[in-house]
């Protein structure tokens, strides 16, 4: 029998890392099996032939209209090399905007799919819940909440737990030892997201919110984790301000260094918020946003009572994290409550609580390698399924 085939589709930098922990697992269910796609250096890394890189230019909103050619080429290569011959599993990681229109593809190859990440329907344009029905087999779920969410809408869907989880040390008290603020100068986080548009939206404002938190706590410092795609853009614009730049420590791809260092973050929102949650780092949620499009779209689209991940794991009415969502005009609130917060260090410490509460049901390693065995059977499913119809 020939080795099975998988071919994985991401476009973004988060979604790079968890299909490469998911192509890992894959091969230690069965080592023979081969893995290919459309993805990055991480899913290379960890065994998959990449026929065209899709993580360097990842992009949101009105951003993302500039990927639309490539999408449709990256479309019109996947339909020849289906034509050739197609896998046996077509994985979609994240990024519904683009991934629905390759679940279509597959789908019309008769080819399975299975969605990983599966996109927030329930948070925003939930009509798209229809073509998951249509072009989807089954959905890995990633938050407890989804998996009832999606079967209510006719989806077939698991709950596999969050790959975050299989990601971050085991470990993590020891990592975050030692003196803490404000027994030493405050060290703040600033995360401007892994996307090149975020960060240029994202970024100067934070650091306007940094300059003043300087003018309240002098010798505090800064750690700016930063990924391929936003370096570049924290670096040109660190360099404009002398003051900040030699206050500020800039890493790339140095995410589970940084944080656990830092007293306090500033971070968009998304996955960045439950990965510092995760430290146990309390942090003001903020994302940048266009208030014309907010009000003629954002705010008529978006479902959810709040729009920062770790405030809709919370059960509670009251917000786990302060978040400035959508981000416009003045710098100065989110600046205030930066400052306040660090004023008055029993907020620190009763979010840390909060958040160890909150990631408790969240915070064990798995969903990966469940995430492999639904893939694995889905093949075997298919397999058989076409021997007995033959």
């Amino acid at each position: 029998m020939p080795p099975k085939r998988v071919f994985i589709t991401v476009a973004e930098v988060s979604g790079d890392k968890h299909a490469a922990q998911l192509i890992r697992s894959l091969r230690a269910i069965d080592p023979t099996v081969r893995v290919e796609g459309l993805g990055g250096h991480e899913m290379a890394e960890a065994g998959a032939t990449i026929h065209h890189e899709t993580v360097g230019q990842a992009a949101m909103m009105h951003h993302a209209l500039a990927r639309v050619r490539e999408v449709l080429r990256l479309l019109k290569w996947t339909r020849r090399h289906y034509e050739k011959g197609p896998p046996d599993l077509h994985v979609c990681v994240d990024s519904p905007a683009m991934n629905f229109h390759f679940a279509k593809l597959a789908h019309s190859f008769r080819v399975p799919v299975l969605y990983y990440v599966a996109p927030q329907v329930w948070a925003w344009r939930e009509g798209r819940v229809k073509k998951l029905r249509r072009w989807v087999d089954r959905v890995a779920c990633i938050l407890p909440f989804e998996e009832q969410y999606f079967r209510q809408h006719g989806v077939s869907a698991t709950f596999v737990g969050h790959p975050l989880f299989d990601e971050l040390p085991s470990e993590r008290a020891a990592q975050r030892g030692g003196p803490r603020f404000p027994q030493r100068p405050p060290v703040i986080g600033l995360l401007a997201g892994s996307r090149r548009s975020e960060a240029t939206a994202n970024f100067p404002h934070q650091l306007d919110v940094a300059r003043q938190v300087l003018s309240a706590f002098p010798e505090a410092t800064f750690e700016i984790p930063t990924t391929p795609a936003t370096d570049a853009v924290v670096r040109k614009h660190l360099a404009r301000d002398p003051t900040l730049s030699s206050r500020a420590s800039v890493g790339l791809g140095r995410f589970d260094d940084m944080v656990p260092r830092c007293d306090l973050c500033l971070t968009v929102s998304g996955t960045a918020t439950l990965h510092v949650a995760g430290w146990g780092v309390p942090m003001v949620v903020v994302y940048r946003g266009n208030p014309v499009l907010w009000h003629l779209l954002g705010r008529w689209l978006v479902r959810t009572r709040t729009y920062s991940l770790v405030n809709l794991l919370s059960d509670v009415r009251r917000h786990t994290v302060p978040e400035f969502i959508p981000w416009y005009g003045s710098n100065e609130p989110v600046a205030r409550h930066v400052v306040g917060m660090l004023k008055d260090p029993a907020q620190l410490d009763a979010q840390r609580a909060a958040l160890r509460q909150l990631i408790r049901t969240l915070d064990r390693p798995g969903a990966s390698m469940n995430a492999a065995r639904l893939a694995m059977g889905m093949i075997v499913s298919e397999q058989a399924t076409v021997r007995m119809g033959q």
